[in-house]
């Protein structure tokens, strides 16, 4: 059974931006993500449906307070 992942990005090069992102396979995401910005992962969380997780990336990306508690706890 495929893991569903969301994961938060902190891009190297602008030290306030992150990004948001939904995959099914991590590692091979990441490399992607590198070859077009260097980046570091910060955080991810892993589910096994794909509904569950794509629903906690549109929570993080679209509701402020969802993604301000998640920064803090990533950023402490």
């Amino acid at each position: 059974m495929p893991m569903h992942y969301i994961y938060v990005l902190h891009q190297k090069r602008r030290a306030t931006e992150f990004y948001i992102g939904y995959t099914e396979d991590l590692r091979r995401r990441l490399k992607q993500h590198q070859r077009n910005f260097p980046s570091e992962l910060l955080y991810y969380e892993a589910y096994k449906s794909k509904q569950a997780a794509r629903e906690r990336e549109k929570k993080l990306k679209f509701y402020g307070s969802v993604w301000r508690t998640l920064k803090k706890r990533i950023s402490a």
